[in-house]
């Protein structure tokens, strides 16, 4: 969530993933949700990101200053920088009660050997890893991994950070869309992706408002089967 608006909670809306890399994201959010009284109705989920093992618990205190919540309820090793000397502090928070969940994140297909086996060696709760109809390499290892450790899967870059939504907006819409209740070709992205059964959640970002709102219409009503999924795939490859 870049921009505040309480309209986000009112529409079921969840998760709100941060970090400290995205600028004034953590301020505004810490913001957003004093205003609106909306701290303890969202998933807190932010990333610690630093080279330094020791720097972490200071970033991690300071995150939580910004967002104003009492814990976050999952942090994740952003992009495995350092994660050795990371998930051994988050592990130790998540023991002694100061967070619920740990993960860690990848993003545009890096390192996913590494990944994996991180997925395979540690007592992860979440991976956050990039997924959506043109990058489909996840589904080939990482998310039936998921399925079987039984580990929560957010998805990033559902839009390709915009090059699909590009992309489609030369197109219509596809009228079967319409049959999912899909409005507009990012409902379609996002369906695509949630409607795989080990993902749990995809963050597009934003801050705009009606784009905020046309993303919310993915999480209701019908959601892909196999043959419309497939279907989505060949109208992306022909974008």
């Amino acid at each position: 969530m870049r921009r505040s608006d309480p309209r986000f909670p009112r529409s079921w809306g969840s998760l709100i993933d941060s970090s400290p890399m995205y600028g004034s994201a953590q301020e505004t959010i810490g913001y957003g949700l004093a205003k609106f009284g909306a701290a303890g109705r969202v998933f807190a989920a932010d990333k610690v990101w630093t080279g330094s093992g020791a720097r972490g618990p200071e970033q991690i205190e300071t995150s939580r200053r910004h967002w104003s919540v009492a814990r976050f309820d999952l942090l994740q090793v952003h992009n495995l920088l350092a994660w050795e000397a990371h998930l051994e502090t988050l592990f130790a928070m998540k023991a002694e009660g100061r967070l619920r969940y740990v993960g860690i994140t990848t993003s545009e297909g890096r390192r996913h050997a590494e990944f994996e086996m991180l997925m395979r060696e540690q007592p992860l709760d979440f991976v956050q890893l990039s997924y959506n109809a043109a990058d489909r390499e996840a589904e080939q290892r990482l998310l039936p991994l998921a399925r079987e450790r039984g580990i929560a899967v957010i998805a990033n870059r559902p839009f390709r950070q915009g090059d699909l939504i590009r992309a489609a907006s030369r197109r219509p819409l596809p009228a079967w869309a319409a049959g999912i209740g899909c409005s507009n070709w990012a409902q379609l992205l996002l369906k695509f992706i949630v409607s795989h059964p080990a993902v749990h959640c995809a963050i597009p970002a934003t801050g705009r408002v009606d784009h905020l709102r046309e993303n919310m219409g993915a999480g209701v009503g019908v959601m892909p089967d196999p043959p419309m999924r497939r279907r989505i795939v060949e109208a992306v490859a022909g974008l």
